[in-house]
């Protein structure tokens, strides 16, 4: 190939990049960020707000111990948060403990657990259905 063909190919070449780029960053645009903090922990200036009610932010489980992140600050299992004790945790909430107020805290307070139709009662497993 000559020297003008070779220049107009990586031309070409560069200019599709650039597309798919733009394309990618286009598509993720819309997409939530997950490690942002809840809106109530921030105003919309910025600042931060005082929350009176704690949130679970993150949960971090391994064989030698177990954290949870309430409102930024790291907790262990054990550990004091403003008073409460953290008495209990798992992958999707955790327990406060401030004499006999017992506070639960969900990784996702919104999601809403359904049993399945015409299982109730029953404990569902994706491989119950394969066993049949």
């Amino acid at each position: 190939m000559d020297q003008p063909v070779r220049s107009a190919w990586r031309l070409t070449r560069l200019a599709a990049g650039c597309l798919a780029l733009a394309s990618a960053a286009a598509n993720g645009a819309g997409l939530p960020d997950p490690m942002r903090p809840p809106p109530a922990l921030a105003a919309a200036d910025g600042a931060a707000v005082d929350v009176a009610l704690p949130v679970l932010q993150s949960v971090m489980l391994s064989p030698s111990r177990k954290m949870a992140i309430i409102n930024g600050q790291t907790v262990a299992l054990g550990e004091s948060y403003q008073g409460a004790r953290l008495v209990k945790i798992n992958e999707s909430e955790v327990v406060l403990r401030n004499g006999s107020e017992v506070q639960t805290l969900k990784l996702f307070p919104d999601l809403d657990k359904q049993p399945l139709a015409g299982r109730a009662g029953a404990k569902a497993s994706p491989h119950s259905q394969a066993r049949k």
